[in-house]
């Protein structure tokens, strides 16, 4: 029993730290697409298969009982893997997971697409299929993600993987199901908990591109040192500016109206430059050429690295934007929105191999 698997990465589109505070963030399923395969086993072993080596373990009602401490890269696939059993709540055979690396640019680093949030849905949605399961695999991969982080994130990465598409989403509180799954119970705090607030928008007509800087950043790091600048009524201020400003995004990908449109990226961009230094001088030259090819763009995500996501008022004007930029050293990707978690009829060859090559 076997299945191969593969999911989408994630771009912001507006709500950047609003989102964190109780906002509404919008966001983009882009390509490309992270790729898994699951297997089932005759025993009660677990494996999970990285790029940079395979974590085993054994199955258990309460997780898995992992031979060795968790490595940094493995840690999220392996906490989902251990909610996912905890959901489950009784003994089964064991499993065998791979998943391939996330992309990167042509200097090696991410790009900023949400990587450990693709390999938690991918590994919710593997565990629920190969344990013959019904939970929501959305919540429990919200749940996982969230409680890697230490708590940081709003789970707008998770969601927009999971569900694929344009999304309107506001953060879900996992506390309860965290409670839950301390005491035995995660199937039914799933069932009972509220539904996650996601709304999938219309395809937008306005021509999308991602440019990355060549620099990344660490999410985390950076909302713990703007959560420390701003205090609880600053927020709240940022949040209502926010989600006006995010809705004119949202209305302004209809295409109607370019120009109300890129004012409404430029508000959003100078927004979130108002909550610290998190532009870098690759961005403003990104934005800069942006500008000078008839386009607009914004930061996306944390900022102080990564990229930013560009819009144009064509696809030829899109088309020329992006070979100036490619020409001037930066890494770019045309941007159609994905569809979300999902099987795939064709497995990747490499993840297979490395599952036969277990012991």
């Amino acid at each position: 029993m076997e299945r191969a698997l593969s999911a989408p990465g994630k771009l912001f589109v507006s709500g950047e730290y609003a989102v964190l505070w109780g906002g509404v963030a919008r966001l983009v399923a882009v390509a490309p697409r992270t790729h898994a395969y699951v297997r089932r086993r005759e025993d009660a072993r677990v494996h999970v298969c990285l790029e940079e080596g395979t974590l085993a373990g054994s199955m258990t009602p309460r997780g898995v009982r992992w031979e060795r401490d968790v490595p940094a890269g493995f840690s999220f696939v392996a906490r989902t893997l251990d909610e996912a059993l905890r959901a489950h709540g009784r003994a089964s055979q064991g499993f065998d997971f791979a998943v391939a690396p996330s992309a990167v640019g042509p200097n090696g680093q991410k790009l900023g697409m949400g990587g450990s949030a693709c390999a938690t849905v991918l590994a919710s949605e593997a565990a629920r299929w190969v344990l013959d399961e019904r939970y929501d695999a959305l919540k429990l991969a919200l749940l996982a993600h969230t409680q890697g982080q230490g708590g940081k994130g709003s789970g707008g990465d998770v969601a927009t993987s999971f569900a694929g598409g344009v999304l309107r989403y506001r953060r879900y509180d996992v506390a309860a199901l965290v409670e839950a799954s301390n005491h035995g119970r995660l199937s039914a705090a799933m069932t009972e908990s509220a539904s996650v607030d996601v709304w999938r928008l219309p395809p937008p007509r306005v021509p999308m591109a991602y440019a990355f800087t060549g620099e990344s950043a660490s999410t985390r790091v950076l909302i713990g040192q703007v959560e420390a600048r701003l205090e609880e009524r600053g927020r709240q201020a940022f949040v209502a500016r926010s989600d006006a400003v995010g809705q004119a995004v949202e209305d302004g990908l209809a295409g109607w109206d370019f120009r109300a449109f890129s004012e409404a990226v430029k508000a959003q961009h100078a927004l979130l430059l108002e909550l610290g230094p998190l532009e870098t001088e690759g961005m403003r030259r990104v934005l800069s050429l942006a500008a000078a090819y008839g386009g607009v763009g914004k930061l996306s995500g944390a900022g102080a690295g990564d990229g930013c996501i560009l819009f144009a008022p064509d696809v030829a004007a899109r088309a020329e934007l992006c070979e100036g930029l490619e020409a001037r050293g930066f890494h770019t990707l045309l941007l159609e929105p994905e569809p979300g978690v999902r099987g795939e009829a064709h497995l990747d060859a490499r993840l297979r191999a490395w599952v036969d090559a277990l012991v």
